[in-house]
């Protein structure tokens, strides 16, 4: 009672308001307008604009342009590769006040404990972390992964206050063909939010598919599949990350009409990418370079994605709402010159003042002991399955190519680009190992490998000479998962993440000079794709088109089935 009363009363003017931002124009979501006046703000509510107020705490941001602050509508914190405490110190104060996360790599690995891990985290953070849970662990029946989340799970970790709903629904044949399993789990969602992925999907399967109550995507890659999730009552959320980058093939569907539906979001993206392009911010600066009004691109970055998601809290600089504030320089570059998240002042200072949670899934990474004959690709016809990258996709072409057995084993190509991939089962279970061929590395000699592997993060490696191969894989399982290059018998960069082979201990910063380090290694194998380690992570993941592969073996996606051998 108290504070509703302090709040209506400083909105009045009776009392002076906790804090004033004073000199700024305030950039209206609804009708596209400039308001002049005071922004005033009570603890973490904004209770007034438009007008002059006196305050406690006066702010200058004379000359700046106040926005509300940018929703991440989907994104998983873990492919940041640091932990939800210093993502956000790496994004917030980029202007992202919201953050709408699936922790399901960290589930994968370790469970309910990894989605516990996330919720707890969310409640000492300066931005607003959302999460959802995980709907897909495994994401099929084609991998091996370290846990598996079945419905009586997710009723085990619902109704924190950090959660919305059930998060990205991969296994899209399951709920067209009604799988009993998934079913239980939209049954226990029913009337609650239900985020989407459905790549590729139309017609009646996709009327199916959103007929169970989902209705939101991020998975549309161009503007026809874009615009037929829109016209049947999905909201769709343009993505641009580290490898999925559909804003410019969307970016002509975002117009003052289409905004209100249309929702902003990263799903991957690290520090690297993050320090030299940017996250929100950048995908609003790139929208509006492309011909998107700054009214259409800031509506889709805060109000559309609340009204979305439920956030009725939030969206819109007016009163009663979080005072989710992003001052900037100019509309079109976007540049976050203050930033404040639930009425808090983003600063050094603020990020020093949060508690923190201790990290989970240490010494996860439990794989076989590898030598160089593990990766031999066995096989007597000539006519092979290829994996073939598309950079800046996650969905792959399916390939074939004629490659001949030499005394048993189908040898990597560094003429036809041929080069051998393997997934290394390393939670302990089994120690699957499956070998098959990519294109598009252009990796000359050496290896890379990764336990950052959609969604199962078993231990995915690539390269064109086998004992590399082993070494870069053998020596995963003394960092605790990571990312290593390896040429001539000799590492040439890695990066240790030890909280659950998935994400780092280090500041942000660390860990993006590890990455440039990384990314300098992997160009001197003749590595050509700009993020050859997500590009990497993402061809293990079965439930995106075309061809991928998975500790079981080579998967065709379309069918949804393994390859013979």
């Amino acid at each position: 009672m108290k504070e509703l009363e302090k709040r209506i009363a400083q909105a009045k003017g009776d009392i002076p308001a906790d804090l004033v931002l004073r000199g700024g124009r305030v950039f209206d979501l609804i009708t596209g307008s400039l308001i002049a006046g005071d922004v005033a703000i009570c603890g973490e509510r904004i209770v007034g604009i438009g007008d002059e107020y006196d305050a406690t705490d006066i702010i200058d941001v004379d000359g700046l342009i106040l926005v509300p602050g940018f929703i991440d509508t989907h994104l998983h914190v873990e492919s940041s590769l640091v932990t939800p405490f210093e993502f956000d110190r790496c994004v917030t104060p980029r202007g992202v006040t919201t953050a709408i996360c699936d922790p399901h790599e960290i589930a994968n690995v370790i469970g309910l404990d990894g989605i516990r891990y996330f919720q707890q985290a969310s409640q000492h953070l300066l931005m607003d972390l959302r999460v959802q849970l995980s709907s897909c662990v495994p994401s099929t029946d084609m991998e091996t992964s370290g846990a598996q989340i079945d419905a009586d799970d997710l009723q085990r970790v619902m109704n924190h206050p950090s959660g919305i709903g059930l998060a990205e629904f991969m296994n899209y044949p399951g709920v067209i063909h009604r799988d009993p399993k998934v079913i239980e789990k939209l049954a226990l969602f029913d009337g609650k939010h239900i985020d989407g992925h459905c790549p590729q999907l139309g017609g009646r399967d996709l009327n199916a598919y959103i007929s169970a109550g989902i209705r939101t995507e991020h998975e549309a890659t161009t503007a026809q599949e874009a615009l037929e999730k829109l016209r049947k009552g999905m909201r769709v959320l343009i993505r641009e990350g580290s490898v999925s980058k559909d804003l410019e093939a969307l970016q002509p569907i975002l117009t003052d009409a289409t905004s209100a539906y249309l929702c902003l979001c990263t799903d991957d993206r690290n520090p690297l990418d993050i320090g030299e392009h940017g996250h929100l911010d950048y995908m609003i600066r790139r929208l509006i370079q492309l011909g998107s009004s700054p009214l259409a691109a800031y509506r889709a970055a805060s109000l559309s994605a609340a009204e979305a998601f439920g956030l009725k809290d939030r969206g819109l600089i007016a009163p009663g709402l979080r005072a989710d504030i992003v001052a900037v320089d100019d509309l079109a570059t976007c540049h976050a010159q203050l930033v404040l998240a639930g009425g808090k002042v983003v600063d050094d200072t603020a990020f020093a003042a949060r508690a923190s949670v201790d990290p989970v899934g240490r010494n996860s990474v439990r794989a076989p002991q590898l030598s160089a004959r593990d990766f031999r690709a066995a096989g007597n016809r000539a006519r092979t399955d290829i994996i073939g990258i598309i950079e800046g996709k996650i969905i792959t072409r399916h390939l074939t190519e004629e490659i001949q057995p030499v005394d048993g084993d189908k040898r990597p190509d560094q003429a036809r680009d041929l080069a051998r991939i393997a997934v290394i089962e390393r939670h302990g279970r089994n120690g699957n190992i499956a070998t098959g061929f990519v294109r598009g590395f252009n990796i000359e000699r050496g290896a890379i490998a990764s336990t950052v592997c959609h969604d199962h993060h078993n231990i995915a490696v690539v390269g064109m000479d086998y004992e590399d191969m082993a070494i870069a894989a053998n020596r995963l399982s003394g960092i605790e998962g990571g990312f290593v290059v390896v040429r001539d018998g000799k590492i040439q960069a890695e990066l240790a993440l030890p909280v659950a082979g998935l994400m780092s201990l280090l500041p942000f910063e660390q860990v993006r000079d590890a990455l440039i380090a990384l990314r300098a290694a992997a160009q001197e194998l003749g590595v050509t794709l700009e993020e050859p380690f997500l590009q990497l992570a993402f061809l293990a993941l079965p439930v995106i088109p075309a061809l991928k592969i998975t500790d079981h073996g080579m998967v065709d996606v379309t069918r949804f089935e393994i390859i013979a051998g």
